[in-house]
């Protein structure tokens, strides 16, 4: 098993959500994060004063799937997230060494 962590855009996440419900994943974590990368931010004016805000908002994804749909999986968040601009994100791939399903206790790719 593994586990696909992805940092979008906030505005893919639909996008990424449905491609991945059409593949067949309908289980996954969604956490809206803030975050930093060679996006560099913004700087704003505000009151004459100039501000630069660093940390903009991301969406997290977290999947756990079986290993053969990896690289499958990688590439239908890679195309949906993709908008050709810095700050486009990230796809982190883990490995996982267990899963269990609290309520039948189902264990491994039974579980997921």
């Amino acid at each position: 098993m593994r586990k696909i962590e992805a940092v979008i855009r906030p505005g893919k996440l639909e996008p990424v959500k449905e491609a991945l419900g059409r593949f067949g994943i309908h289980g996954m974590t969604v956490t809206h994060v803030t975050g930093c990368g060679l996006q560099q931010g913004k700087t704003e004016f505000y009151r004459g004063a100039t501000y630069t805000v660093n940390l903009l908002p991301k969406v997290k994804l977290e999947i756990i799937i079986g290993d053969h749909d990896v690289d499958e999986v990688v590439g239908i968040i890679s195309k949906h997230a993709f908008t050709g601009n810095v700050g486009d994100g990230k796809i982190f791939v883990y490995p996982v060494e267990d899963a269990v399903r609290i309520r039948t206790g189902e264990r491994g790719d039974d579980a997921i």
